[in-house]
C-alpha cells in the first residue's frame, strides 16, 4: 500500500497517497456495481450469530492487510448476509431503495469529514442543507419563516418535534400535560415521549376509523374529557402514510382540534409526505401545511440512502428556540444571520447529508422522483386489484400511499388459525429469497402487508411476489402451545406480591371462585391459585363506573359476582355478568409502556366484586395460561373491530 510522501509513514502512518486512492477507490466502487447490477442475488439472506462469528474473526487485526482481501472478506463473508433493500420484489416493512449519486453524495461527505454543526466551518454544505430544506418546505405548503433540520430518520425527527412541542408550549415537564396517538402511531412517538419524561397516564393510545385513521372527533372527545379533569392537552401526533397501512389521518380537522385547545400537531409524514410532489398524493395529505411540525424522510420515498430524515417546524424560531446553547468554547461560531444547525437539535458534530441530496435530485431532476413515486402508487393500486380478484386471497386493507394489506384465505379456520397459517407463508417466502414481505395486525387480526416503494420494481414483480401467495402449498396448523409454567401449589407464594398473606395483604380472590368462571375454564388448581395471587379484590356499589370513556387507567377486570353495563356516549355495548371480563384494550401493552385510554365507561348494574390484575400482571397471565390468552384476544379483536 502505497504511502503519501517519501518517509511520511514515520510521520503519518495512516497516509496513502493519491495513486494507492484511486486504486482502491476503483476497487471498491467495482465491487458495489458488481452487487448492484447481481440480478440472481436474493432480497435477503440470513444468517445465525454462529456462522457469521465463524465467518468475521472478533480479533483486531495487529499488522496491515491488503485491501484487496479486504473488499474479498466483504464480498464472501459480510455483504450477502443482508437485505437487499434495491431488489425489485423486496415489499417488507417501508424500505428504501436509493440513488448512486446519492450514494456518491456520501462517499463525499465522508472523505471530507463535512460538519454541518455551525456554519463558520461548513458554509457551503450549511447552504446546501438550507436550499434542500426550502424544497421540502415549498413541497409541503409550508411558509417561508418555517425552519428545519436534516437527522439520521424518522424516529430522531420525532423526538426532536416532541422536544420542540414541549419547549414552545411547556418548558420543563410537569404531570398535567397529556399527549395523543392513534393506534397505528410509530412505534418511535413512544419511544421519543418515554424518552422526554411522558409517563404512562400522559399518553392517550386512541382508536381509528374503518380506514385506520385518526379522526377530529376522537381526538376533541378525549381532550375535552382530560381538559374537565383538569389536565392540559399539550401535543397530537398524526400520520401521513401510517406504517401498517399507509392511511392518511384527517389532518385539516385535527389542525383546527388542536388550534381551538392551544395544542401542538405534529405529523408523521415519514413514509408518505414525499408523495407531495404528485398530484395524487398532493390531494391525499391536504391539510399538512396546517401542522406546526412534519417529520420527513428521504431515505423513503425521495430515494436517498441511508441515513437521511428531517423535522421542518411551521414557526422556525421554536425550534431554535427549543435547542439554542452557546457555551463559551462555541461563542466564536456565532454569527449575525448565519445558521448553526447545531442550534435546531440534538447533535453538535453533524454530517453533510445535504450533498446525497442536492446531488441526486440534481442529476436525476425532479420529474423523475415524481414518475418513481407515480409508479409505486400504480402498482398498489395493481395489487389491490390482484388481491380483490382472487378467489384464495383476501383484500384486509385498501391501497393507500403505496401500502397494501391481505392475506391467504383458509376456509373453515379461526383467527389463530389464519394467523399461523399466513405467518408459515410470509417466513417461507422471505426463506425463499425471491422477495420479502413483511406482516402486521389490524385492530388484533393477521395481515401481510406489502409496501410498494422500491424504484426497481414492475407489474411483473407485483403479481409474482401475490402468485407465490396463491399457489404455495398451505401449511398446516401449529398444535395449541402449552402453558410454559408449572403448576403450583395453591399455598405457594406469588413473587409479585411482597407480603401474600396476613392482615397487610390486600383482599384476593379465592382460587375456587374463580374457577366457576367462564374465562377460567379448564384452567388448573394450581394455576388458578397463582393467578388469584396476582390480583387484588374490588367491591363497587352499584351505580358507580369501574372505567370511564378516555381514562388513562389500565387494569384488566373480570367479573367474579354481580353485572355492569358498558355504554359509549350513553349508547349501549354490551351488558356483563359474572365470568365477563373488560379493560383488555387499555391493559395490553401498545408500545414503550403505553396503553389504549378506555374506549367505554363500564358501570356497576348491581353491586360488584371484581379481580382487577395490572397490565404486567396480565402480561404474566396470558404468558403462562395460553387457553385464557386465548380467550382475552379473540374478545379484543373484536371489541376493537366495533
Amino acid at each position: 500500500m502505497g504511502q503519501a510522501n517519501g518517509d511520511s509513514a514515520n510521520h503519518n502512518p495512516l497516509a496513502l497517497d493519491a495513486e494507492t486512492m484511486r486504486a482502491v477507490g476503483h476497487q471498491t466502487v467495482d465491487m458495489l456495481v458488481d452487487m448492484l447490477c447481481d440480478a440472481q442475488a436474493p432480497a435477503l439472506i440470513r444468517a445465525s450469530p454462529q456462522e457469521m462469528a465463524r465467518r468475521v474473526d472478533a480479533a483486531a487485526p495487529e499488522q496491515p492487510r491488503p485491501f484487496p482481501e479486504l473488499l474479498d472478506q466483504l464480498r464472501n463473508d459480510v455483504l450477502p448476509f443482508m437485505s437487499r433493500l434495491q431488489h425489485p420484489r423486496y415489499f417488507a416493512y417501508i424500505p428504501t431503495c436509493g440513488t448512486f449519486p446519492g450514494a456518491l453524495g456520501d462517499l463525499i461527505d465522508s472523505a471530507l469529514g463535512v460538519d454541518v454543526g455551525s456554519w463558520t466551518q461548513s458554509a457551503g454544505p450549511s447552504r446546501l442543507e438550507l436550499v434542500v430544506l426550502d424544497w421540502f418546505k415549498d413541497w409541503i405548503g409550508y411558509p417561508p419563516e418555517a425552519a428545519g433540520i436534516l437527522v439520521s430518520g424518522g424516529s430522531a425527527a420525532n423526538m426532536t418535534a416532541l422536544a420542540c412541542a414541549r419547549e414552545a408550549l411547556l418548558g420543563p415537564m410537569t404531570d398535567r400535560v397529556v399527549a395523543y396517538v392513534s393506534d397505528q402511531t410509530h412505534s418511535s412517538l413512544a419511544r421519543a415521549a418515554r424518552a422526554l419524561g411522558f409517563r404512562p397516564e400522559q399518553v392517550r393510545v386512541l382508536p381509528t376509523d374503518d380506514r385506520y385513521r385518526l379522526t377530529p372527533e376522537t381526538v376533541a372527545a378525549a381532550m375535552d374529557a382530560d381538559a374537565a379533569a383538569g389536565l392540559q392537552p399539550l401535543l397530537v401526533t398524526a400520520a401521513a402514510g401510517s406504517t401498517s397501512t399507509g392511511a392518511v389521518d384527517h389532518l385539516a380537522g385535527l389542525a383546527e382540534v388542536c388550534r381551538e385547545r392551544g395544542a401542538w400537531l405534529h405529523v408523521d409524514a415519514a413514509y408518505g409526505g414525499f408523495a407531495a410532489l404528485t398530484e395524487r398524493g398532493r390531494a391525499q395529505l391536504a391539510g399538512i401545511e396546517l401542522a406546526d411540525s412534519v417529520t420527513l424522510d428521504p431515505h423513503k420515498w425521495l430515494y436517498q440512502p441511508i441515513e437521511c430524515g428531517s423535522l421542518l417546524v411551521r414557526d422556525g424560531a421554536l425550534l431554535t428556540r427549543a435547542f439554542e446553547i452557546t457555551p463559551d468554547y462555541l461563542a466564536d461560531t456565532m454569527v449575525e444571520q448565519e445558521v448553526n444547525f447545531a442550534d435546531r437539535g440534538l447533535q453538535l458534530t453533524r454530517s453533510g447529508r445535504g450533498l446525497k441530496l442536492w446531488l441526486s435530485i440534481g442529476h436525476f431532476g425532479l420529474s423523475a422522483f415524481r414518475r418513481a413515486i407515480d409508479r409505486s402508487l400504480d402498482l398498489a393500486l395493481l395489487a389491490q386489484r390482484h388481491v380483490e380478484e382472487s378467489d384464495e386471497l383476501q383484500l384486509m386493507s385498501p391501497a393507500q400511499l403505496g401500502v397494501l394489506c391481505f392475506r391467504r384465505n383458509v376456509p373453515g379456520a379461526d383467527e389463530d388459525e389464519i394467523a399461523q397459517v399466513n405467518g408459515a407463508l410470509v417466513q417461507r417466502y422471505g426463506a425463499s429469497g425471491d422477495g420479502l414481505v413483511s406482516s402486521t395486525r389490524l385492530r388484533g387480526v393477521y395481515a401481510i402487508r406489502l409496501c410498494v416503494m422500491n424504484h426497481t420494481s414492475t407489474e411483473d414483480d407485483v403479481r409474482k411476489v401475490l402468485d407465490w401467495f396463491v399457489q404455495a402449498p398451505r401449511p398446516a396448523p401449529a398444535a395449541e402451545p402449552q402453558a410454559a409454567a408449572a403448576p403450583v401449589p395453591a399455598s405457594a407464594p406469588s413473587q409479585t406480591d411482597p407480603i401474600a398473606d396476613g392482615w397487610l395483604g390486600p383482599p384476593q380472590i379465592e382460587p375456587e371462585r374463580l374457577a366457576a368462571l367462564a374465562v377460567f375454564e379448564g384452567v388448573s388448581a394450581g394455576q388458578l391459585a397463582r393467578i388469584a395471587s396476582w390480583g387484588r379484590e374490588l367491591r363497587v356499589p352499584a351505580g358507580e363506573a369501574v372505567v370511564r370513556r378516555w381514562q388513562a387507567a389500565r387494569d384488566f377486570f373480570v367479573i367474579v359476582e354481580g353485572s355492569a353495563t358498558a355504554d359509549r356516549d350513553g349508547e349501549l355495548l354490551r351488558e356483563l355478568a359474572a365470568g365477563d371480563f373488560f379493560g383488555e384494550i387499555a391493559a395490553l401493552d401498545w408500545g414503550a409502556g403505553y396503553g389504549y385510554a378506555r374506549s367505554a365507561t363500564v358501570t356497576a348494574a348491581t353491586p360488584l366484586r371484581l379481580l382487577a390484575l395490572g397490565p404486567a400482571d396480565l402480561g404474566l397471565l396470558m404468558r403462562d395460561v395460553p387457553a385464557v390468552a386465548k380467550r382475552i384476544e379473540r374478545a379484543r379483536r373484536e371489541r376493537m373491530g366495533r
